[in-house]
């Protein structure tokens, strides 16, 4: 399984105007910023377009470009390159941002768009589940997320209630 063809795909597909914008997310995304960990699958954030003539959104265009060109569909995924994708529209504001300001990367020579540490963490603390919870631990740990930065996010996204519990229950050293 090559990442790089991944990425080379996603590319060619905003090149040839099948999608606009897009990063990559979930731990995959955490990647480019921490120590890698075991994951199953690709997160790709995109802004999906409307049908022509339709106010409704559909991954259909996606779908159809990718199985054309040899890709397989299993399940909610379509694998490319042997790794199964998912492409997921951004579910509110603060994915749409994160979006919106993702960073380049490079993957060997290939540019790719990826989440910044601050967000994949305030959308980490965001979702809430035992292994975002993880990942939120292992960026402070790491030491990477810019203070100011991931405050005023968790600010503007009515995100710091959710965090002080976060720092009482995983980084308060009293019971």
């Amino acid at each position: 399984m090559n990442i790089q063809q991944v990425i080379q795909t996603i590319n060619q597909m905003q090149a040839d105007g099948i999608i606009d914008a897009y990063a990559i997310g979930g731990a995959v995304g955490a990647t480019f910023h921490l120590e890698p960990v075991s994951t199953l699958d690709v997160d790709i954030f995109v802004s999906f377009r409307s049908e022509p003539g339709s106010m409704l959104i559909s991954p259909r265009p996606i779908y159809d470009y990718l199985t054309a060109r040899g890709c397989t569909v299993d399940g909610e995924y379509i694998v490319i390159a042997g790794w199964p994708v998912q492409f997921l529209r951004p579910t509110g504001p603060l994915a749409e941002e994160a979006l919106a300001k993702a960073v380049v990367h490079d993957v060997a020579g290939v540019p790719v768009r990826v989440f910044t540490a601050e967000y994949l963490a305030a959308i980490a603390l965001q979702t809430g589940r035992a292994k975002d919870k993880a990942r939120l631990l292992q960026f402070i740990e790491s030491g990477i997320l810019d203070a100011v930065t991931f405050q005023d996010i968790l600010t503007r996204h009515a995100l710091t209630e959710r965090w002080a519990l976060f720092q009482q229950q995983f980084l308060s050293d009293t019971p």
